[in-house]
């Protein structure tokens, strides 16, 4: 036998025998205050246990069920499984034809978001990633750590500029090296289907090596022109605007290789119909091995003598034995020494609301004030509270009364906000009213709330038009009182200019010397310095708006450059 969780026995068993030992050695609190006498009159006798002797068996179904919590086990053994998934190679097209904008918001970004879409309905599925364009990138080996690869695609720059170029040739090269251990080899791409017409080359390497393409067609077929990072348009060697559409030649690809073609849609169809295809023709392979322990529990045990001893020390509660009716005096007597305060509580408060609503119904709102203040302060009180204070006139006190009120119920929030506004306008702080206002329509839709408002609106538009006047009134005095100021220093300039001009010019005239010589010196210095600067603001920017790129690594292919057709 072991336990699986000992250390449940260690933090509770020690600070359980701790408290046992002062439970049995704390004296009776009625010792305090009573002589024996008066403890010996109101006898407590019980058939079955003393008062220790009950507190021992309380401690013993105490242990038995920390045992139980330790997860007592027996009969340990080690089972193997076997994991059985699909393995898929899911490829982006990420040529500059995906960057038009014929699908929002260009169908880069889509296919990023539909990658996303099947790593969530990949449960029973192993999944790599390659992006592609003239060459082929693998982003992410047959992996089930979708967390991981969720943050690679996450963290993807869809802004890097790869080789111009469309190469599916690659993909199926690195498809190939990614699936080589698999019996199934399965391939997803999600392109607008390059621009070639036919697919031979491919469709020839794909049966040679068992590769059963699947396309996602993420363009429409009446296109649209490829926008650059700089906002202008891709053209062509003419000078034309480059408008590129579904090549829907890319079918035959998927069909003759025993795959699967589909337009895209903007729900998770498409996804969905493709897995279903994939499971329906594949054969699932082991993917890892997994091992697990299972043990026969033996808590249960434990457990069932501690619930006993629990029932053996509850059925033994004493039970009073009155030798006179005195007693019973006596008893009432010390409840009423121990309870007093509860017992107040619970019976006066009654009598405090009624007096409360009483005064606040005769407008009597001082006195109303002190009697729900004198209350317990709950959030009914508090609303009752507020309104007094409103009604007395204090409205600071009662603002800060109810914004004191939180309550889940919408009727009632309703109430608070509306009254809050009214607060709020009697203060003179309409801008606080007018939100106040706001959040009580957003709860409930109620006239009187709605005519408080537009007055506040009103009364607020016409602050503001009296605070513009009185700028442009400021701002009026201020010119002419600048114009003036003005006129009296232009004439006396002009005097001191008359003299001044004659020992300036010669000044200047040396000035000017040794300034061109301080000039030709500072020039480079000064203009390095300047180049310096503005390399290193567009680096910063640069790494402002920089994302984690994930490590993507280049896989060589045999197909030539000279056999791709456009440069998109």
């Amino acid at each position: 036998m072991q336990f699986l969780y000992i250390n449940v026995i260690y933090l509770m068993l020690l600070p359980s025998i701790i408290l046992m030992i002062l439970i049995i050695k704390k004296k009776n609190s009625f010792e305090k205050y009573f002589s024996q006498e008066v403890l010996e009159k109101l006898s407590v006798s019980s058939d079955y246990f003393s008062n220790k002797a009950r507190n021992i068996t309380l401690f013993i179904a105490l242990l038995f069920m920390i045992i139980a919590l330790a997860r007592p086990v027996t009969n340990e053994k080690v089972h193997d499984t076997k994991q059985q998934l699909n393995a898929i190679v899911i490829a982006i097209d990420v040529s500059k034809s995906m960057m038009a904008n014929d699908i929002y918001p260009n169908r880069l970004e889509f296919a990023k978001k539909k990658l996303l879409s099947l790593l969530e309905q990949s449960k029973n599925n192993a999944l790599g990633v390659i992006l592609f364009a003239k060459s082929s990138f693998i982003l992410s080996p047959i992996t089930q750590d979708f967390t991981s690869l969720k943050i690679l695609i996450e963290n993807l720059d869809t802004g890097i500029n790869f080789d111009n170029g469309t190469n599916i040739y690659s993909t199926l090269e690195t498809t190939n090296k990614l699936l080589k251990n698999y019996k199934s080899k399965n391939l997803i791409l999600l392109s607008d289907g390059a621009d070639k017409k036919e697919f031979n080359e491919e469709i020839e390497f794909a049966k040679k090596n068992n590769i059963n393409i699947y396309v996602i067609a993420t363009a429409t077929k009446k296109g649209s022109a490829i926008k650059l990072k700089n906002g202008n348009y891709l053209v062509d060697k003419r000078g034309n605007i480059v408008n590129v559409g579904l090549n829907e030649n890319i079918k035959s690809l998927s069909l003759e290789t025993n795959g699967g073609y589909i337009n895209y849609s903007l729900d998770s169809n498409d996804i969905t119909q493709i897995f279903k295809e994939i499971n329906s023709k594949s054969k699932k392979q082991e993917f890892k091995e997994e091992r697990f322990k299972t043990y026969t529990e033996l808590f249960i045990y434990p457990l069932a003598i501690g619930l006993i001893f629990l029932l053996i020390a509850f059925s033994s509660l004493p039970s009073f034995k009155f030798k006179n009716k005195k007693n019973i005096l006596s008893i009432f007597t010390i409840l009423t020494f121990f309870n007093v305060n509860q017992l107040q509580a619970s019976v006066f408060d009654f009598k405090t609301i009624e007096e409360a609503n009483s005064a606040y119904k005769t407008e009597n709102y001082k006195n109303a004030i002190k009697k729900y203040s004198s209350l317990e302060q709950k959030e009914q009180t508090k609303y009752n509270l507020a309104n007094s204070l409103y009604k007395d006139k204090q409205y600071k006190e009662a603002i800060k009364k109810y914004k004191e009120i939180q309550s889940d119920d919408k009727d009632f929030n309703f109430k608070k906000s509306h009254n809050l506004g009214n607060s709020y306008v009697n203060t003179g702080n309409l801008e606080k009213a007018k939100t106040s206002y706001e959040e009580a329509l957003k709860l409930k839709n109620d006239k009187q709330t709605k005519e408080n408002l537009e007055l506040v609106k009103k009364e607020l538009e016409k602050r503001k038009k009296q605070q513009e006047k009185q700028k442009k009134q400021k701002q009026d005095s201020n010119k002419k009182k600048d114009s003036k100021n003005n006129k009296k220093e232009s004439n006396k300039e002009k005097k001191s200019d008359k003299k001044n001009e004659n020992k300036e010019e010669s000044k200047k005239e040396d000035k000017k010397k040794k300034q061109d010589k301080k000039d030709s010196k500072k020039e480079k210095s000064f203009n390095q310095n300047e180049i310096s600067d503005l390399e290193e603001e567009k680096w910063l920017k640069q790494l402002e708006n920089q994302k984690t790129n994930s490590l993507l690594k280049k896989m060589e292919t045999q197909k030539k450059e000279n056999d791709i057709l456009n440069p998109w």
